[in-house]
């Protein structure tokens, strides 16, 4: 533990030490000591209320008020958003008061939910005289041309009395137009306008209504109009309705009401409307400036509140998690101190007493806070001090299990063997490259992305920016071996060894290659890449390395199943897990990782297939002629039996042991702990009525039967499972040289510019597209499988639960 709360060396094999403490705190310091333990971050609380509802606790009120502070927040950011204005990120410095903030906020509530009435009606007045304007320009526009139909008939009319009478003339129209003007029949009408979706119903419905009896004229209004109703913009007729009668005139008002139609008052005098229009236009323009200014004030004022909006919501924030921190804590027998108990690191101890000591001192209490730890069987939470490039590749483990207290961390080995796996399937150099180019943007601009809102898939590339770029330098690593850099051999290390008999290399094959030089330093040979010889000698090499890699990584998951055991002081597991399953592994795949590393040494063409086939079929047989070394037959021998009998190892003392013990304990004899910390699923113990223990031997024996079963099954299945190293790196391999012989050298070929240009396009969106993203995707999952299942099952549980500290700086995750 580090002296003066200063952070020891972060250690990521096990998690940290914690312990369980309680502190007894003065109802009068208690706010501030919450909310100073807020801002160091390193104590969970316990819930001691938890039998008790939300609405029994006590600072329930608080909480209740704190929540109508934040739906006055939310109400100002969203009246912020529609102005089109942001909150400021710059705060203020000037502290501020809750009891001011809330009298403060209900203010500014009321003041805005008034302008924003007014705004409402003027709005609402503004789109009804604009549409009252419309009317009386399209109406008046209808009466005028009537008019003047009119006076030409009557003018048409005299001239016809005063000329000559002529057999043609109508018969009516003298009628007509002699008739006593008092003897009439006045209509009436009514206008207004109407949606444009709705007025061929309009016109049906009104023709329906009164049998015909009414005559509608409309006249289409250009541009949409807003509505005083919805204030949305709508298309609109506007319409007169002239009718005879006031059954149908109450009819007409019906259907205007029922299609929404908005009337409008309006008179046939010409003189009228002139004036009318004039009067209209004059409200209009008062209605602007008035609304112009509303506008500017609302704008100040949400200008003024987005200022100190982010500050406000984080002080309301901090207030409403400090109470609900308190609703926690449970009241001591005096009722005058509260009581609170929860999980901190031990390295954070000094760190927590000086903060409960300052609390007091700037609460001005009388008495102290109290701090005591406490002995607990409780597991405690795992809590690993990560760092921005640690925590990506503890997360990948995380979404796996959490470790159990103490458990060894996959995650440290994980920083390593996930980018190396991913890269012996995605081996390319040149798509390394790219692959580290487009990850090194995203770290060097970490800080201005890092507080964007970013799309969901940007969002978690974000997140994983540095396990993508260690993905890319490792396969830049393997790319150099496997000497390809998107598909194309280079001599980067010297010569090749290899020369062709022909000049023309016609018969380019391995038999057909000549040695001239010494042997190519590092990496493929790269005269072997185009040859016959190409596919099965990479075939071979990939499949011999996924068997030697998956081998070794099982083994180091065995290791640490023997550091766990040995930490929990678990000695069973040592003799009875650890021990037996080693043999097993490394006497079947470990001989077989033996024999390809000694075949690769002495060039041998010994079939290994054969040799690990009959080992099993025909132990005793002489190997004849696939025999790589001397005693190799009575080394099989030894290891096939020491197999043999390491299955019933890790079967049967186990079990028995446990009972040995078991019945130990209870006769006096010792005192051994039955149960491990880790150990809790191999013994299911309860206590009876009269206070022992009950050991189930059957359950026991069934669950050390499966984990045996699934060893054994496990370790052929795993192996085998690391072959998916070798056959994604070989389809890597070919559709990279797919893409590179059959669009890029297939274009260059037509000595065309026009068709060498789309021949690179279509190149290098088939290299994004299927190279760079779905085989990266592939290769990632594929190596997030081999560390889940094939690695972390030989020795991580993964059932713990994490460390999930009261702190100011995780108020995102505890928002509703």
């Amino acid at each position: 533990m580090a002296e003066g709360g200063s952070c020891p060396t972060m250690d990521l094999l096990r998690s940290e030490q914690m312990q369980l403490v309680q502190f007894i705190i003065p109802i009068e310091s208690a706010h501030r000591t919450i909310s100073y333990l807020g801002d160091l971050g390193l104590f969970q609380f316990k819930d001691l209320n938890a039998e008790r509802s939300p609405f029994q606790r006590t600072y329930a009120a608080q909480i209740k008020r704190c929540g109508e502070m934040a739906r006055k927040l939310r109400f100002f950011r969203e009246q912020m958003m529609k102005a089109g204005f942001s909150p400021s990120t710059m705060s203020t410095g000037r502290d501020i008061n809750m009891d001011d903030l809330e009298v403060k906020l209900g203010e500014l509530e009321a003041e805005l939910i008034e302008m924003n009435a007014n705004s409402e009606k003027l709005q609402r007045a503004h789109s009804e005289l604009l549409e009252y304007r419309l009317v009386l320009q399209k109406a008046g526009e209808y009466f005028s041309s009537a008019q003047s139909s009119a006076t030409a008939q009557q003018r048409e009319f005299k001239e016809h009395r005063l000329g000559e009478g002529s057999i043609d003339s109508p018969l009516l129209l003298e009628q007509e137009m002699s008739t006593d003007p008092s003897k009439q029949v006045k209509l009436g009408f009514v206008s207004g306008l109407v949606p444009r979706e709705k007025s061929m119903a309009f016109e049906r419905i009104l023709f329906r209504a009164t049998r015909g009896n009414v005559f509608l004229k409309q006249a289409v209004v250009e541009d949409p109009v807003i509505d005083p109703v919805s204030s949305e913009k709508v298309e609109k007729n506007v319409f007169v309705v002239f009718y005879s009668g006031e059954r149908a005139k109450n009819k007409i008002l019906k259907i205007c009401d029922a299609f929404g139609a908005n009337r409008y008052p309006f008179t046939d005098d010409l003189g009228k409307q002139y004036l009318m229009i004039n009067e209209v236009s004059g409200k209009l323009s008062e209605l602007n400036t008035t609304i112009d200014v509303g506008l500017q004030h609302r704008g100040n004022l949400l200008q003024t509140i987005g200022f100190q909006l982010e500050q406000w919501s984080l002080l309301v924030k901090k207030e409403k998690s400090i109470f609900h921190t308190l609703n926690m804590l449970s009241f001591d027998v005096t009722k005058k101190c509260l009581v609170a108990e929860g999980w901190c690191p031990v390295f954070a101890t000094n760190q927590i007493q000086k903060t409960l000591q300052r609390a007091t001192l700037d609460s001005n209490s009388q008495v102290g806070a109290i701090f005591q730890a406490l002995h607990s069987k409780e597991l405690p939470p795992t809590y690993f001090r990560t760092n921005k490039f640690t925590t990506a590749f503890q997360e990948i483990v995380d979404a796996y299990g959490v470790a159990k207290y103490q458990e060894a961390n996959p995650g440290i080995y994980t920083i390593v063997t996930f980018p190396f796996l991913f890269a012996v399937m995605f081996g390319d150099w040149g798509h390394g490259i790219c692959l580290f180019l487009g990850t090194l943007y995203f770290i060097l601009r970490e800080k201005k992305l890092s507080s964007q809102k970013l799309g969901d898939i940007m969002e978690m590339t974000f997140g994983g920016r540095y396990v993508i770029i260690m993905m890319s330098l490792f396969s830049i690593y393997t790319g150099l071996i496997y000497n390809e850099f998107f598909s194309v051999p280079f001599e980067l290390f010297g010569r090749s060894s290899y020369e062709c008999r022909d000049p023309s290399c016609r018969d380019a094959t391995s038999v057909g290659l000549i040695k001239s030089h010494d042997t190519y330093p590092f990496g493929v040979d790269p005269k072997w890449h185009g040859t016959r010889s190409e596919l099965p000698f990479l075939n071979s090499l990939k499949m011999k390395m996924s068997i030697l890699l998956g081998v070794a990584q099982m083994n180091l998951g065995i290791i640490l199943s023997y550091y766990n055991a040995k930490f929990f002081r678990n000695d069973l597991n040592i003799w009875y897990e650890f021990v037996p399953q080693m043999i097993f592994l490394n006497g079947l795949f470990g001989y077989l990782s033996l024999l390809i590393i000694v075949k690769w040494c002495t060039g041998s063409k010994v079939d290994l297939y054969h040799v690990m086939i009959y080992m099993f079929l025909s132990p005793t047989d002489d190997l004849g002629e696939n025999q790589l070394f001397i005693g190799q037959k009575y080394l099989q021998l030894v290891l096939l039996f020491l197999a043999l009998v390491a299955v019933p190892w890790m079967l049967i003392p186990k079990p028995l042991l446990l009972k040995k013990q078991h019945e130990e304990r209870h006769q006096g004899q010792t005192y051994t702990q039955l149960q491990s910390v880790d150990d809790n699923l191999e013994v299911e113990s309860h206590k009876d009525s009269h206070g022992h223990e009950e050991f189930e031997f059957s359950e026991v024996f069934v669950h050390q039967l499966i984990h045996t079963i699934e060893f054994v099954l496990g370790a052929v299945s795993n192996t085998a499972s690391y072959l998916r190293l070798w056959a994604l790196s070989l389809a890597h391999s070919e559709l990279s040289s797919v893409f590179y012989e059959k669009v890029l050298l297939l274009a260059w070929g037509f000595n065309n510019v026009v068709i060498l240009i789309i021949g690179i396009i279509v190149f290098i969106f088939a290299t994004v597209g299927v190279l760079l993203v779905m085989e990266t995707l592939s290769a990632f999952l594929h190596a997030l499988r081999l560390h889940w299942v094939e690695f972390q099952n030989k020795f991580y549980e993964g059932d713990g639960y994490k460390f999930f500290p009261f702190s100011f700086a995780l108020l995102s995750q505890y928002e509703e």
